[in-house]
């Protein structure tokens, strides 16, 4: 879905820079443009990327550690 029609942003977009570490409007704004022009997509945005950063936030919670045992290296 487009989120910001003015620069063409969409969901993905927004998901692809909470994964590349962005985490305010601010850099939503700075690095894809986000409501900048118009500033309808303000609320739909901040709701986007409110969403990627809860799922980041719990799939970092769920991840195990990767565990290293002196036998492994030894593989």
């Amino acid at each position: 879905m487009i989120v910001c029609v003015c620069n063409n942003v969409s969901e993905g977009k927004i998901h692809q820079a909470v994964d590349a570490g962005l985490t305010s409007m601010a850099e939503l704004r700075t690095q894809l443009g986000v409501g900048t022009c118009c500033g309808k997509c303000h609320s739909c945005a901040k709701h986007v990327l409110r969403e990627c950063l809860n799922n980041a936030s719990q799939t970092h919670q769920h991840a195990r550690p990767i565990m290293f045992h002196a036998s492994m290296a030894a593989a």
